[in-house]
């Protein structure tokens, strides 16, 4: 079973708008984070590795400001051709409700001085369970770090970095909506 095995099972194709799972080529490194409003509105904050898009649910969405802990629950790995994806996913399907972008964008990993690494070190980091980036989205911008709870389990913690783009305020995202 590919990356995409799982994405690929809980889809079916001939009824639901969604992109046909298939390994992309070389990474671009880019990033989206999708709005959607399923049995529960969430956040898909997908970055583009190894050829696919590593993916986590965030229930209450990415935050600005650097105090709020979002979790974040890793799922299937999706097409990066789902990078672009917008609509509806039609009842009785897998992840059902209403899907758009809120925003887009490239990303680069860094190590603890904030450097770049490469791909491969990037996907080392994740397995290891602590992932620094740096986006630069529409909305989403500076230095952010995926922190997986527990070496068992699917939850991970996004965290802003504090730097020069974080708010200090609270942070709604329901009034950062159109990209």
């Amino acid at each position: 079973m590919t990356n995409l095995g799982k994405y690929n099972d809980k889809r079916h194709f001939d009824d639901t708008p969604e992109p046909k799972g298939k390994s992309g080529s070389k990474n671009q490194f880019r990033f989206v984070v999708q709005r959607h409003d399923a049995s529960h509105l969430h956040y898909d904050f997908r970055l583009e590795l190894d050829g696919v898009l590593k993916s986590w649910a965030v229930p209450k969405g990415p935050s600005m400001n650097p105090e709020d802990k979002r979790l974040a629950v890793a799922v299937e790995d999706h097409p990066v051709d789902y990078i672009d994806f917008s609509g509806t996913i039609p009842k009785g399907n897998y992840g059902a409700g209403e899907v758009e972008v809120w925003d887009h964008g490239r990303f680069f990993p860094v190590n603890e001085e904030l450097e770049k690494i490469t791909e491969k070190q990037a996907l080392d980091a994740l397995k290891k369970g602590e992932l620094k980036i740096f986006l630069k989205g529409e909305k989403l911008e500076g230095g952010f770090v995926l922190v997986k709870f527990k070496k068992e389990g699917d939850n991970w913690l996004l965290i802003k970095h504090k730097d020069e783009y974080a708010f200090n305020k609270k942070y709604d995202i329901e009034k950062h909506r159109k990209s």
